[in-house]
């Protein structure tokens, strides 16, 4: 073999492995390192935005979002949230399987289609991901949940769910929606406004919380009753005192 052409195999040998460590790294930062990182980090600090706020804000649908802790929202808020949305919020280590189960037979029965996505996936979504429904995303979804479940507890995550989801147009977290819908700080809302909070998120753009529909003033109604089972149950403790 002449030199130069063992010289030219030995440089792209050397070219292809500094190539594929430099991925690597990459890789590592990017999906392990970085989002430890960011969740270590929003233990302590409020996440000021989050992608889907931005995403609104380029849309014109304007961005108010006012952080409130958790002790600064009243207990009846995080009743209603876990009746609605995650009844075994306390029990469960980020997902709930028989809810993804009855979910998955249910959209497969061709029944209207609901989702098992429980509080700690929908915050894990709400503040580190883009909206869309690709594998890729869901990938993410499940790693951010995992981290926040073991980097943050359930009380954090609860705190930065109330703080993160979308009340309704550019209408962000507990505090803007109490101020906008009822024109109270967060720490005075009733049982009942809570459960109307609760009611509108599964449409917040299109359902409102003052002037409700006959199906929102009807699930309203039911996530009140079930919220006094949260709160009779203990279902709450994890994030109330």
């Amino acid at each position: 073999m002449r030199p130069q052409r063992k010289d030219k195999q030995d440089f792209e040998g050397r070219f292809v492995r500094r190539l594929l460590r430099n991925i690597a790294l990459a890789l590592f930062i990017v999906l392990v390192a970085g989002p430890i990182a960011t969740v270590l980090l929003y233990r302590f600090i409020p996440p000021p935005v989050t992608p889907l706020m931005v995403i609104r804000a380029i849309e014109g649908r304007g961005l108010d979002h006012r952080w409130r802790g958790i002790h600064k929202v009243a207990p009846a808020l995080p009743r209603a949230l876990i009746a609605a949305e995650d009844a075994r919020f306390c029990e469960h280590h980020g997902f709930d399987f028989d809810a993804l189960q009855k979910a998955y037979e249910n959209n497969e029965a061709g029944k209207k289609i609901r989702g098992g996505s429980t509080i700690s996936q929908q915050t894990a979504k709400n503040v580190f991901l883009w909206p869309g429904r690709s594998y890729v995303r869901k990938g993410l979804e499940a790693w951010f949940t995992v981290l926040i479940e073991t980097l943050w507890g359930k009380q954090r995550i609860m705190e930065v769910y109330m703080n993160s989801i979308e009340f309704g147009s550019g209408i962000y977290g507990a505090q803007a929606a109490s101020q906008r819908y009822f024109g109270v700080d967060a720490d005075k809302l009733t049982p009942a406004q809570a459960s109307r909070l609760a009611a509108i998120l599964p449409s917040p753009l299109k359902w409102n919380a003052v002037k409700p529909g006959r199906y929102v003033a009807k699930r309203s109604q039911k996530i009140g009753k079930a919220s006094g089972a949260v709160r009779r149950d203990g279902l709450a403790d994890c994030v109330t005192d």
